[in-house]
């Protein structure tokens, strides 16, 4: 943590005439807690959020603007080496032109979907080795084919091709390569006047800023473009619901985390509408949302908000109810897996902060059965690993053991 987070925290718990002792019994946490933040400790964002709250402020007012991450365990060391993406992704601009083949777009296009899909499996390896030549491949397409229809499937496929990019950059915390391809994503898009595509680089952009901390702009990003793309709802398309529902998603998560439980409300509400326009969940196309959308999706969303807010028994009784039960995909339809993995982790949160230590196992056990390698790379998984290592009396299970080596924690 940064010397301006403690001395923000310092300030305005002395402005509230609090001590440490009354901020900590406010907040519920413990004393140490708040001496550690105000001397400069490591703790994780959730109990900023909770620090926020009990001061009065936004979290983004406890955060200096340039403060990093709150910082957890370590990168997995064995994550391939990223050197030739940011190469690909940040080439030497000269004046020589290169001769290259003429580019086959369908071909290309093919293989950035095969991309997603590998993304969508978790086969992050695979995507990580693939993305220098399709990002290569990309740039060759939009300098050879520089006009007429061609120079624009050229442009909506690099755009496709950096959103796969910022996506899985995003997902292994690589933030400013991250960034850097989300904007060219959004910027190619934009330049083909291809609304929707733009729309969900936005959606990848805001989940960016999330991660990052940075909440007043991922709520005001979100805000503003849900906004620009508003649907009129009695003739929009599945599609355009689906962009304005996750943008409305993207905003309530940033002012549910930022202290504005109000405003996260009213962008819930605006989700909810926009879900039931579509009825079911949406898949969409792999470009367009990368993930489902409809009436599961934000009451999953809905769950992971109150989680936010430290409502564990609320998650808990939201997460048991019919609706939000596999036996009824049949009629509300499959979300994507990774919102399904993550509102199950809420979920293994929330029971191992009210002590049923055998139900946050269950769960994080399913999430590794279904999607190994994504719980790897879950900061929440391991916090609450951690958590239930704390809260354990008796001596550690063998599924406890395997599941703390998988998730790289130390009891």
């Amino acid at each position: 943590m940064t010397t301006e987070l403690a001395d923000n925290v310092r300030r305005y718990r002395r402005r509230a005439g609090m001590s440490q002792e009354e901020l900590a019994h406010t907040a519920g946490v413990s004393p140490g807690t708040v001496r550690k933040v105000e001397q400069g400790g490591t703790v994780r964002m959730e109990t900023l959020h909770t620090l926020a709250r009990a001061l009065g402020v936004t979290t983004a007012t406890l955060l200096a603007p340039d403060a990093p991450q709150p910082v957890g365990r370590g990168e997995d060391p064995n994550r391939v080496n990223l050197i030739q993406l940011r190469a690909a992704l940040t080439p030497p601009v000269g004046l020589a032109e290169s001769v290259e083949e003429e580019p086959n777009l369908r071909r290309f296009r093919r293989t950035v979907h095969d991309g997603a899909v590998l993304y969508h499996s978790d086969s992050y390896r695979s995507v990580a080795s693939q993305l220098p030549a399709l990002l290569r491949d990309a740039n060759t397409a939009v300098a050879h084919f520089d006009h007429g229809d061609e120079h624009h499937q050229a442009l909506l496929a690099r755009a496709e091709a950096m959103q796969l990019a910022g996506r899985y950059l995003t997902q292994v915390r690589q933030y400013d390569l991250a960034y850097t391809a989300l904007s060219h994503a959004i910027t190619d898009a934009r330049r083909t006047g291809d609304t929707l595509t733009a729309a969900s680089g936005v959606i990848g952009m805001c989940w960016l800023l999330l991660r990052q901390g940075r909440l007043d702009e991922a709520e005001q990003l979100a805000s503003a473009t849900a906004d620009v793309i508003e649907p009129r709802l009695s003739r929009a398309t599945p599609d355009e619901c689906a962009a304005w529902g996750w943008l409305a998603l993207r905003a309530a998560a940033a002012a549910g985390r930022n202290n504005r439980p109000q405003e996260a409300r009213q962008y819930h509400r605006v989700a909810t509408t926009a879900a039931a326009a579509v009825g079911r969940e949406h898949t969409g196309s792999f470009f367009r949302h990368w993930t489902t959308f409809g009436p599961l999706t934000v009451g999953m969303k809905g769950v992971e908000d109150a989680m936010v807010l430290g409502d564990a028994r609320t998650v808990v009784r939201k997460s048991a109810e019919d609706a939000m039960s596999p036996k009824a995909w049949k009629h509300t339809g499959r979300p994507s897996d990774d919102n399904w993995n993550r509102h199950r982790l809420d979920v293994a949160r929330a029971h191992a902060r009210t002590g049923d230590l055998t139900g946050a196992m269950d769960e994080l056990a399913g999430v590794r059965h279904a999607s190994p390698e994504w719980l790897r790379h879950q900061r929440m998984a391991a916090e609450t690993m951690q958590e239930i290592l704390k809260k354990r009396k008796r001596t550690l299970t063998a599924d406890m053991r395997e599941m703390a080596d998988h998730l790289g924690v130390v009891g």
